[in-house]
């Protein structure tokens, strides 16, 4: 499921000079997360954030994603992650 994620979303956020680092999932309270972490060779500053997390909602409808009842978190890369 994570490389198919990885191979929609990528295209869909190139314009705004950010890429896919991670696609993980974790319940956390009951609640199963579908994280999306994003990376850029510059600072991402929540405007972007935001506009990402737009399209990729948008994207992540469009493929059957076989999960039930998740949250859809994007999120950038914590800096000095690897």
């Amino acid at each position: 499921m994570e490389e198919e994620i990885i191979k929609k979303v990528d295209p869909s956020i190139k314009d705004l000079g950010l890429h896919v680092s991670r696609v993980y999932t974790e319940v956390v309270e009951g609640v199963k997360n579908l994280n999306i972490e994003v990376d850029s060779d510059s600072v991402i500053d929540i405007d972007r954030i935001t506009e990402a997390s737009k399209i990729i909602n948008d994207v992540i409808d469009s493929i059957n994603i076989p999960m039930d009842n998740y949250v859809l978190d994007v999120h950038s890369k914590e800096k000095g992650d690897n």
